[in-house]
C-alpha cells in the first residue's frame, strides 16, 4: 500500500572555480596535433580542433573542471587530482556534499531529516565503500546510502528511486547527489569529443509532500527506459583498465558514434515524453518549461519541438549547456536549479535526460506555492 506523495523540495549545486573556454581548449589541442604529427610524419596527419567546429557541433563554449592546467597542458591533457588518504574526504564526496548542503540549506533540512543518500553518476572514483555512504557520512546522515549508475540518466532514475521509496513508506526524505568529474573520462586528445565534458556536483532533495517546505514541486510521474546499445561506451574498469595517460587504449575512456546516438536518441525520447504526458493527462503542448540533458544543443531543439510542437524559445527549453558543457547525468538538474523559481503556482514543467545505455529517464513536476 503507497503511504507517501513525493515531492521535490530543493535542489542543490557545486560548481568547480576553474573554467576552461572553447579558444583556450582549442589552443592545447592544436599544440598536440602540431606535436603528434611532428613526431608521426609516415602516418596521416590529425586534423586540427577550432571553436567554430566545436560550437557548431555541440553548442558548448565554455566547461567548468576540477584540473585546469594539466588538461591544457599538451603533455598530460588529462585531469591531475592528487591521491588523498583513506581518512580524508575523497574528491567526489567532497563536491557531492557541497551540493548536498546547499539543497539541505534551501529546503531548510538539517541532515538528521534526511533518511537516505543516493549517489547517482556516470562514474564512481572507486568500487567500495560506495559514494554514497562516504557522502552520508559526511553530512551526519542516519540510515543507508548507496550508489547507482545509469550514465547521463542517473539522477532521474535516482530520482524515480528517491520517490518510490517515498511511496512506499521507506523513507520520507531522501538526497539524490550526482557528482559528476566527467573530464577524468573524456579522451582530450580526440577532436571530435575533446570539447565535450565538464565536472559538477548537483543534489535534489526528494521528500513526502507531508514533510515539504511550502514551495516544493510536486512529482506528477516518472518514467524510465533503458536499450543496450554500444554507440556510447567506456571499457575502464578494475578488470579492463587503461595504460598510463590513456595511450593505446581509447576504448577505456568515452567513445561514441554520435551521429548514430542522434538518430536513435532523440525519436526515442520525444515518443517516450509523449507517451508519459499522454498517461499523466497533461497536454505537452502546455508545458511551460522543459529541463533536458545537457549534451548537445541540437538534439534539445529537435525533442523539444517534437514535445511542444513549436521550435523551443530559451524560456521553454533553457540551456546551461553553452558554459558547463556535458555534465552527464547533472546537466538536466543545472538546468532546473538554475532556471525555475520564476515559474509561477501550477506550472507544469518536465525534467528529462538520456544517454548511454541507451538510458533515459523523466521527471514531470507542478510548482506549489
Amino acid at each position: 500500500m503507497l503511504t507517501g506523495r513525493p515531492v521535490i523540495s530543493a535542489t542543490g549545486l557545486f560548481t568547480p572555480p576553474e573554467s576552461i573556454t572553447n579558444e583556450e581548449l582549442v589552443a592545447s589541442f592544436n599544440a598536440y596535433v602540431d606535436r603528434h604529427n611532428a613526431a608521426h610524419p609516415e602516418a596521416e596527419p590529425l586534423a586540427y580542433s577550432s571553436v567554430e567546429f566545436i560550437e557548431k557541433a555541440s553548442g558548448i563554449k565554455a566547461r567548468h573542471v576540477m584540473s585546469k592546467a594539466p588538461i591544457l597542458d599538451p603533455d598530460t591533457m588529462c585531469p591531475r587530482l592528487p591521491e588523498r588518504p583513506n581518512d580524508e574526504l575523497s574528491v567526489m564526496a567532497e563536491i557531492g556534499v557541497a551540493a548536498a548542503r546547499q539543497a539541505l540549506e534551501r529546503a531548510g533540512r538539517k541532515p538528521e531529516d534526511v533518511d537516505a543518500v543516493l549517489c547517482a553518476a556516470s562514474n564512481m572514483q572507486r568500487a567500495y565503500p560506495a559514494m554514497a555512504i562516504e557522502i552520508q557520512q559526511a553530512l551526519g546522515i542516519e540510515g543507508f546510502g548507496f550508489d547507482m549508475n545509469v550514465a547521463c540518466s542517473s539522477a532521474t532514475f535516482g530520482i524515480q528511486t528517491a520517490a518510490d521509496y517515498v511511496r512506499a513508506g521507506n523513507a520520507k526524505s531522501v538526497l539524490v547527489v550526482s557528482p559528476e568529474i566527467t573530464s577524468g573520462h573524456l579522451n582530450w586528445r580526440d577532436r571530435d569529443s575533446h570539447f565535450i565534458f565538464g565536472d559538477v556536483a548537483t543534489a535534489v532533495l526528494v521528500e513526502d509532500a507531508a514533510i515539504a517546505p511550502a514551495q516544493h514541486w510536486d512529482i506528477l510521474g516518472t518514467r524510465l527506459k533503458t536499450v543496450f546499445s554500444n554507440n556510447i561506451r567506456n571499457n575502464f574498469g578494475f578488470l579492463n583498465r587503461a595504460a598510463p595517460e590513456g595511450e593505446g587504449t581509447p576504448d577505456k575512456l568515452f567513445v561514441q558514434e554520435g551521429r548514430k546516438v542522434f538518430k536513435e536518441v532523440v525519436p526515442m525520447v520525444a515518443q517516450m515524453i509523449l507517451e508519459e504526458a499522454d498517461r499523466l493527462g497533461i497536454d505537452p503542448a502546455a508545458l511551460r518549461r522543459l529541463w533536458l540533458h545537457q549534451a548537445n544543443a541540437g538534439m534539445n531543439r529537435l525533442i523539444s519541438h517534437k514535445v511542444l510542437g513549436h521550435e523551443a524559445s530559451e524560456d521553454e527549453s533553457p540551456t546551461v549547456l553553452d558554459t558547463y558543457g556535458n555534465t552527464s547525468s547533472a546537466g538536466s538538474i543545472i538546468a532546473f536549479h538554475q532556471h525555475s523559481d520564476d515559474l509561477a503556482l501550477g506550472d507544469t514543467g518536465l525534467i528529462c535526460s538520456f544517454g548511454a545505455g541507451y538510458s533515459a529517464g523523466t521527471v514531470f513536476v507542478r510548482k506549489v506555492a
